[in-house]
């Protein structure tokens, strides 16, 4: 192979890998774990997850717990703004737990196991 054509070629290898570690990683959950069981069991320890459609940082949590986030409790702030406010969310998302305690930001799932109590699947 000529030299002028390795470096077009490596640089289009290397777009196609990242792309598809973007695009099917999340698709996966955690490293193709199931995490429903986790996310159940923060749902039933009480903890609510606030957000908004439109935060990048929310989707980014919603993607980390993949196909399993349809057993979080998640309240869309915008359409439910009243209750929001009443909580106290400032920020998006917003992480109450039953005890109160808030985590604002997009939290790493080994946080939320921290703090819920909840274990990670292996």
């Amino acid at each position: 192979m000529k030299k002028s054509n390795f470096l077009p070629i490596a640089i289009l290898v290397f777009g196609v890998g990242i792309l598809l570690v973007i695009v099917i990683y999340p698709l996966l959950g955690r490293g193709g774990g199931n995490l429903d069981a986790f996310a159940q069991c923060l749902t039933d320890k009480g903890a609510v997850m606030y957000g908004a459609e439109w935060c990048s940082h929310c989707q980014e949590q919603k993607r980390a717990f993949g196909s399993s986030f349809k057993n979080i409790s998640y309240i869309e702030c915008p359409e439910y703004a009243q209750l929001c406010i009443e909580r106290g969310v400032e920020a998006f998302p917003t992480w109450i737990l039953a005890d109160g305690k808030k985590l604002v930001g997009r939290q790493e799932l080994e946080e939320l196991s921290l703090e819920s109590g909840c274990a990670l699947p292996e």
